[in-house]
């Protein structure tokens, strides 16, 4: 039976695949889609005529530049339904595009609604809406441990003939690299490195803190 540590050990390595599904360009669409929040933020403040709602969405330094956005996309509006249509998607655009700037992310023009996120994500989004985080803690604790076990049987696999000959010594150290590389981008995440902060590691999840930092490897 799993120790109370091992199902937090396990939730934690889990979480860090979400955070690597993050870094793909799919997952990063999330915020730049029609029914991502910051744009839903963005229509409740268009129709209530209030800001307040987006600005949760946005550093303070930037609340001049889309308060300003902001008053000219109401103006606009009220000059008919076309101009409507161009001033809700010049906000909306701005609006992300300036979200996106603050998490240091790219931003590459709005998706339109239906745009597939990665199943992590979405399964985020409903943990939150429904107050249970358990199926979504399954979903990536599954995918980090299969993740694990696939690397690590391939490198042990070729550990057995590492010594045979140059070439098949080469084929380990290239399947160890890979092993070690994937568990340490797992713990560096688990420790703290945000998805969208993350982008310099290869493999984004969550760090559990230990009483000892472990060792980096270089290769």
């Amino acid at each position: 039976m799993k120790t109370n540590r091992e199902h937090l050990r396990a939730a934690l390595a889990g979480t860090t695949l979400a955070a690597a599904l993050l870094l793909s360009p799919s997952a990063f669409a999330h915020c730049d889609t029609m029914d991502g929040p910051v744009v839903q933020a963005a229509k409740v403040a268009l129709e209530k005529k209030d800001i307040t709602p987006v600005l949760m969405w946005i550093k303070k330094d930037d609340e001049a530049q889309i308060q300003a956005a902001f008053t000219k996309t109401l103006a606009v509006r009220a000059k008919g339904a076309d101009a409507r249509e161009l001033a809700d998607q010049f906000f909306f655009e701005t609006l992300v595009r300036v979200h996106r700037a603050g998490e240091g992310a790219p931003f590459t023009g709005l998706k339109p609604a239906g745009t597939p996120v990665e199943l992590p994500i979405a399964e985020a989004d409903k943990a939150l809406e429904t107050g249970s985080v358990d199926k979504l803690v399954k979903l990536v604790t599954d995918e980090a441990a299969a993740g694990i076990r696939k690397r690590f049987s391939e490198a042990l696999e070729k550990k057995a003939h590492a010594e045979h000959n140059v070439e098949a010594g080469r084929e380990f150290v290239a399947a160890y690299v890979e092993y070690v590389h994937y568990v340490e981008g797992l713990h560096l995440s688990a420790e703290g490195a945000g998805a969208h902060h993350a982008e310099d590691h290869q493999a984004a999840p969550a760090k559990e803190p230990h009483q000892q930092p472990a060792p980096q490897h270089k290769h």
